[in-house]
């Protein structure tokens, strides 16, 4: 599966975000590539609007992961920036999120390494030539789970 959007506001990428919202399933793994500034976690505040969070949700570049409940599951936004390799996902519960049946939104995704399920969401986002305009790229491997 294999989708492209053009997005030119903070409010079009909640959009695109929501429609994604509904096709998550308890135990998915999003993995969100992009630079800095990029749109990763207005993609997840998008996400997690439309899964009924009404809390503010930010970035967890210095608390490395936040969790919130929603009446389908748990989701689990992190934040791997900091961390140098897979090895320090292990202490910060990365391997039971993903055994609880969470949803797991990974930025920074490549500090994960091999960690990152096969059968993941990769959504990538590219700047382009005007300032709020992005492209989203969402894709999964066709796997049976």
């Amino acid at each position: 599966m294999n989708q492209e959007h053009l997005v030119h506001s903070v409010e079009e990428t909640w959009q695109v975000a929501a429609r994604f919202a509904e096709q998550l399933q308890p135990g998915d793994v999003v993995a969100l590539q992009g630079d800095l500034g990029a749109g990763k976690t207005t993609f997840v505040q998008g996400l997690g609007f439309a899964l009924g969070i009404r809390r503010p949700m930010t970035s967890p570049t210095f608390t490395l992961s936040v969790e919130y409940r929603t009446s389908r599951f748990l989701l689990v936004h992190m934040d791997l920036y900091r961390l140098s390799g897979p090895d320090d996902l292990l202490p910060i519960g990365y391997p039971e999120y993903l055994e609880s049946g969470a949803v797991v939104c990974v930025e920074w995704p490549e500090r994960a390494g091999k960690l990152i399920p096969e059968n993941a969401w990769h959504i990538t986002f590219s700047l382009t030539d005007e300032p709020e305009t992005r492209i989203i790229r969402i894709e999964r491997k066709e796997t049976s789970r």
